[in-house]
């Protein structure tokens, strides 16, 4: 289980990614607050967060790091729009968790494929599974 300190970052994280197309829409901070309330943090912690991100703490566990990019995929396509800079950066943030290049590259082609762009966690595990081995 992951502590509080990387709770806190894996929030902070996905708030930046959230905010890298300037304005945070409805559905995209209740989903980030969704996430919080499944971290046990709370709506104080969360909101502060916008104003003052914590420091990357980088996790162990590579099943979280992949769980972590599933949630920045969802995330990136709430709003059904994805801009070529929101691929850059969440490239950039898989690349900075340890995932493999391949394996991002894969998820991120994969997306366009399923309904509403959301990969299925099974598929997405397979995926970073080969490259793991």
């Amino acid at each position: 289980m992951i502590n509080r300190a990387e709770k806190l970052s894996l929030l902070s994280e996905m708030i930046a990614f959230a905010q890298s197309d300037e304005n945070i829409r409805t559905i995209e901070y209740n989903f980030l607050f969704s996430i919080a309330k499944q971290l046990d943090i709370s709506k104080e912690d969360f909101e502060y967060l916008f104003e003052h991100p914590v420091t990357y703490v980088h996790l162990k566990s590579h099943s979280e790091r992949i769980v972590q990019f599933h949630r920045l995929v969802l995330l990136m396509n709430l709003d059904h729009k994805v801009s070529p800079k929101q691929l850059v950066k969440i490239h950039n943030f898989g690349l900075r968790m340890g995932l493999s290049h391949e394996s991002i590259n894969r998820v991120l082609d994969l997306m366009d494929s399923f309904p509403n762009k959301v990969v299925p966690p099974d598929f997405l595990i397979d995926i970073f599974k080969v490259q793991y081995n």
